[in-house]
């Protein structure tokens, strides 16, 4: 679809893409508490929590191609799929934490850089540039999606404590590349910072 001057119309912000991201954003509460509610236990309600997060943070590849296939691609879209990775993931994080799972220094290190880079792309919104996520950064998302849903799955319990070796390695990973990621926005913040002062 183009507009009357002939370039291509603004997708609208309220499309299939951006409603199944804030459906993901919607589910966060209900995965916080039935993995909290397990209380570390490794049972059903661990279970619906970790298919719940790995259904949720699944969606992010499916919203992802239908804004691309569709040219669906908005603003909004590309503000609330990040933040909605952020939240579920960050969210695991912080519960896992809590039951004593993920050493709270590991969480804090994710949480402060994802948050810290949230908090920038609301400061550029503020001045009308919108920053997507980078391919660090989707690379990142994947490796801590993938990590986040081993640590949640008891496999320990179920197949052997080894498992929890192959969770340290993929945790360690997700974290190489969390702060990897976040130093490239870092780069790229201060060079939209010279390039305004040199305008």
């Amino acid at each position: 679809m183009t507009s009357s001057a002939g370039t291509p119309a603004r997708s609208a912000n309220w499309n299939l893409p951006n409603a199944i991201t804030v459906v993901r954003i919607l589910l966060a509460p209900a995965f916080f508490w039935l993995l909290l509610a397990d209380g570390g236990e490794g049972g059903l309600l661990r279970w619906l929590a970790t298919a719940l997060f790995v259904l949720a943070i699944s969606t992010d590849w499916v919203d992802g191609y239908l804004a691309r296939s569709r040219g669906l691609v908005t603003d909004l879209g590309k503000l609330l799929d990040p933040i909605a990775d952020k939240l579920l993931t960050s969210g695991a994080l912080v519960c896992l934490s809590i039951l004593g799972e993920v050493p709270w220094w590991v969480t804090g290190l994710i949480v402060v850089r994802e948050v810290g880079i949230t908090v920038w792309r609301f400061i550029e919104l503020g001045r009308g540039n919108v920053v997507p996520a980078s391919v660090g950064g989707k690379l990142k998302t994947v490796v801590q999606s993938v990590a986040i849903s081993f640590a949640l799955a008891p496999l320990p319990l179920l197949i052997g404590e080894w498992m929890a070796w192959v969770n340290a390695v993929l945790m360690a990973a997700a974290l190489v590349l969390t702060v990897w990621s976040g130093l490239l926005y870092v780069r790229d913040a201060i060079r939209l910072a010279r390039e305004r002062r040199a305008a």
